[in-house]
């Protein structure tokens, strides 16, 4: 027995990269839930009002949680994998504007850099959302 227990398979530790900063990450977690748990809560803000913006609805519908992958466009880190080496940033409103799990801008993998997206917005975002 490799000690997960009878039934359960031991899940293999992945390393994503957030801004730069090397964050851990399990095979089979989302990129929104891998950043959660490493208590990044807000990686991006909207261009208008610079509210934070991370995981709102958590099931691929809103957009709020939108992140660039590897330098591509935009996609929904609530529904995408991690993939082992990932390198995540910024995607739409401003840059380097991520929000630690205490709330302070600059927390936990706040920094630079561009990405796909940069300075857009989503269609019909609104500052009115809650955050």
């Amino acid at each position: 027995m490799n000690g997960a227990g009878e039934g359960q398979r031991a899940e293999r530790p992945l390393t994503i990269h957030f801004e730069g900063r090397p964050l851990p990450a399990r095979a089979g977690q989302t990129v929104g839930g891998a950043l959660l748990a490493a208590g990044v809560v807000s990686w991006r803000t909207t261009r208008g009002g610079g509210r934070p913006r991370g995981l709102f609805c958590g099931i691929g519908l809103c957009f709020d949680c939108l992140i660039s992958v590897d330098g591509g466009p935009p996609r929904r880190a609530c529904v995408e994998p991690v993939t082992d080496g990932m390198r995540l940033t910024p995607a739409g409103g401003v840059v380097g504007a991520a929000v630690g799990a205490d709330g302070a801008g600059g927390g936990a993998g706040a920094g630079g850099g561009g990405a796909a997206g940069d300075g857009d917005e989503v269609e019909g975002e609104s500052d009115d959302q809650p955050a």
